[in-house]
């Protein structure tokens, strides 16, 4: 039944909300801490990866364009217990440059759908959907995007009582990180997605280190990881351990959609480090609304759900850009 799917579309001729252009583009540079000279200007061009953004409805969907196809499938799912839903990978194909002004118009299809799978997140199937963006009728891109569509599975209980591992011999022993256990009646955590691009960055954790890559043909540092330098285009890397400091460079506070899994409101930090990258991240030691931005925070490492850890940043108290107030 879900095979019957495939290659039904699931947007026709859709418009994207916006035409291309600078505010956006100069938020999304300022975000991602993008100086690439290319993106300003009179000459500017869009960066690349933004090619889904310009698509996308908002929060409220309103002006989505999804066929009936789509949503019978989320429906049909949704109906037999696969309700919740986590984005995987994506892979993007870049035409020509978009410059603002530009008015896209995109199409996608279901492209495929798998058999039901097993994952650490629960049983499920993943559907690959591949939208093709258009300026003037010209192709201009190509994003094809894989979700799981998912029902949860039960939550493990934590070993708490068991012994832990021995290092192994001449590995210095890490501190254990404070635990932040689940609560009874919360579910857990969604777990990061961890792949050959990112592996090494969650094996640093594991050792209580935070590694940022490095370009080692023109040495720019770059978070979050990524298979090749923006830069230059070189796939060749190399890794720096940050030293655990940094600033609070802005902040969101999150009361709305709620989450199962976090209990609002909560503060959600960009956080520049040190080594001059910035990273998302939770701010401990302060409540919600005692995030500043400006606020010097330590790096330290918790343990989530008493079996996996994240690195996050505490406030440093003492002095003016330490305080909570």
């Amino acid at each position: 039944m879900l095979k019957a799917f495939e290659g039904r579309p699931a947007a026709v001729s859709a418009s994207a909300p916006d035409p291309v252009n600078l505010p956006m583009i100069r938020h999304w540079c300022e975000a991602m801490g993008d100086t690439n000279p290319a993106y300003a200007g009179d000459d500017a061009i869009a960066p690349p990866t933004m090619l889904q953004a310009w698509t996308m409805p908002g929060l409220s969907g309103a002006a989505s364009a999804r066929t009936p196809a789509y949503d019978e499938l989320f429906a049909l799912l949704d109906g037999a217990g696969y309700a919740a839903v986590v984005a995987t990978d994506c892979e993007q194909e870049y035409v020509r440059p978009l410059r603002p002004g530009d008015r896209l118009t995109f199409d996608t299809v279901i492209e495929t759908v798998s058999p039901r799978k097993t994952t650490r997140l629960g049983a499920g199937y993943f559907i690959t959907t591949t939208m093709r963006v258009r300026a003037a009728g010209e192709l201009v891109g190509t994003h094809r995007f894989r979700i799981l569509k998912y029902a949860p599975a039960p939550a493990q209980p934590a070993a708490s009582a068991q012994p832990a591992a021995s290092a192994p011999l001449g590995a210095s022993a890490q501190p254990a990180a404070p635990v932040q256990p689940a609560s009874p009646t919360r579910p857990a955590r969604p777990r990061p997605v961890i792949n050959r691009d990112n592996a090494p960055f969650w094996e640093g954790v594991a050792a209580h280190k935070l590694l940022i890559q490095r370009c080692t043909a023109c040495g720019i540092l770059r978070f979050p990881w990524l298979p090749g330098c923006g830069r230059c285009g070189s796939p060749e890397w190399g890794t720096v351990e940050a030293c655990g400091s940094g600033t609070v460079h802005s902040y969101v506070v999150v009361h709305h959609p709620p989450f199962p899994a976090f209990d609002p409101p909560y503060a959600v930090a960009l956080v520049e480090l040190a080594e001059g990258v910035r990273m998302i991240s939770s701010i401990t030691g302060v409540p919600y609304d005692g995030v500043r931005i400006g606020m010097s925070v330590d790096l330290e490492f918790i343990r989530v759900d008493g079996e996996w850890e994240l690195p996050v940043f505490r406030a440093r108290s003492g002095g003016p850009e330490g305080a909570a107030a």
